[in-house]
């Protein structure tokens, strides 16, 4: 099965989310930054630790597809480009970060 594209929209996670698909979102973020806006059930491994929780996220791919997501979608984006260097296919980014799920999916997730 080829890789998933790179990135995802915010509209599409929910889409995908809501009629079942397993997916499990992975925060990339800051501790400080989970504590102003998070997602209903994402689990939160900062940038920095990702390496260390690698064998952790690679067998939860084999569950369903890593969603990974930042503020804005920067540093997702490179969390994604290198669990797929580490052979970790079924992760994707989130286009925009949670700055743009509270403009297109959640409003009531907090913008900072």
């Amino acid at each position: 099965m080829p890789a998933p594209p790179l990135e995802v929209d915010p509209q599409e996670v929910k889409r995908r989310l809501d009629s079942g698909e397993k997916l499990d979102l992975i925060d990339v973020r800051e501790p400080h930054e989970f504590a102003l806006a998070k997602i209903e059930g994402a689990t939160l491994i900062p940038m920095r630790a990702v390496p260390g929780e690698l064998q952790d996220l690679d067998a939860r791919a084999d569950e369903g597809t890593l969603i990974v997501y930042c503020h804005h979608g920067v540093r997702s984006l490179n969390v994604v480009h290198w669990l797929r260097e580490q052979g970790v296919e079924a992760c994707q980014s989130m286009a925009g970060g949670i700055d743009a799920w509270s403009l297109r999916v959640d409003p009531s997730v907090p913008r900072y």
